[in-house]
């Protein structure tokens, strides 16, 4: 049985991987280990070490507390919530804000923000 942390540590990996535009695949090779065992540790169903955390969150350019982020709120927080990261529509959108240069990027975001308070 999953536990809720591991698969909580594993959505994240998957997020960030998605969101640098790497494969399972890539992943694996910078870490040493096979695609498989990505496949395992982003659904949950196998426990990442301590060591092994490490070198996926230098891979990934991320501190160990970015798996980690939301863990506490994740009870609370309602169910859509905790599935945006597992919304591909979502984690594309995102990943096409952060290519749009920081310049137009700040002014999409407060147009957004003016359109959702119109809402």
């Amino acid at each position: 049985m999953k536990h809720p942390v591991d698969a909580h540590v594993g959505k994240r990996i998957r997020h960030r991987r998605w969101m640098v535009g790497m494969t399972q695949q890539q992943l694996a090779d910078k870490v040493g280990i096979k695609f498989q065992q990505i496949q395992k540790y982003e659904t949950g169903m196998n426990r990442v070490s301590a060591s092994r955390l490490w070198d996926i969150a230098e891979s990934l350019d991320v501190t160990i507390a970015f798996f980690f982020d939301g863990l506490a709120d994740a009870d609370e927080a309602p169910k859509a919530s905790r599935d945006l990261l597992a919304d591909k529509e979502a984690l594309e959108l995102v990943r096409s804000y952060y290519a749009i240069p920081e310049a137009q990027r700040r002014r999409l975001f407060d147009l957004a923000r003016v359109l959702s308070d119109a809402a």
